[in-house]
């Protein structure tokens, strides 16, 4: 089992760097490109990794039970994420309620355990991340009752594809800075997210005022 939680933790780090690349292509890329949505479907499927090993750390191993709500928020967010650009309609879908009612059962176990869990990290990490998933999943059942028509005139689509995805990889950024550079916590964690919200901020903007541009026909 030793050796297998050491290969676990490789190949938590090794995919989990993998997708910080990826992701940052994803972000500095023209979106709806090529290159953009090629870097960015991959993202997905390494972030994936990342999260399975991550819970296997939770699970198997009896890691701190703080990472499950890391790993679930930055797994929340990037299926979230992927389906909203996947379907551009806020129509309820069976399995985006289901993944958000599971997601919403682990941070109730996380909040139940909490006092036998103790202040592990810096209080603003532990309810900086809480909040986020309670946020992002509130959202997703209040963006049910906005009318489909007024949905896909104003494209929200778009803005929650830009805040979700940029919130994966921001989560994923301070995970991985949080780590390396353990003696500077919590600087090293909230900055990174921090400068998530800073981009998302940006991108909405612009993408209110110019639009996305199109990709060139095949």
């Amino acid at each position: 089992m030793e050796t297998f939680h050491r290969l676990n933790i490789m190949l938590h780090i090794l995919t989990g760097s993998i997708a910080l690349i990826l992701g940052l292509i994803a972000l500095v890329s023209t979106k709806g490109f090529k290159v953009h949505n090629t870097s960015g479907n991959y993202f997905l499927r390494f972030i994936s990794i990342v999260i399975l090993t991550g819970l296997i750390g939770v699970f198997v191993f009896g890691r701190n039970t703080f990472l499950l709500v890391i790993t679930v928020l930055s797994g929340y967010v990037s299926f979230s994420g992927y389906r909203v650009l996947l379907l551009k309609s806020n129509a309820p879908k069976r399995i985006d309620i289901l993944i958000a009612i599971i997601s919403l059962l682990v941070l109730a176990y996380f909040l139940y355990y909490f006092k036998s869990i103790g202040m592990i990290w810096s209080p603003i990490i532990i309810y900086s991340t809480v909040g986020a998933l309670l946020f992002v999943i509130t959202y997703d059942f209040l963006r049910y009752l906005i009318p489909r028509k007024k949905y896909k005139k104003y494209r929200i689509w778009i803005y929650e594809h830009i805040y979700k995805m940029t919130s994966a990889f921001a989560a994923l950024l301070s995970a991985f800075i949080g780590t390396v550079f353990e003696k500077y916590q919590p600087h090293s964690q909230y900055l990174p997210s921090a400068l998530g919200m800073l981009i998302i901020f940006g991108f909405m903007v612009y993408t209110y005022k110019f639009g996305l541009r199109k990709s060139p026909k095949k």
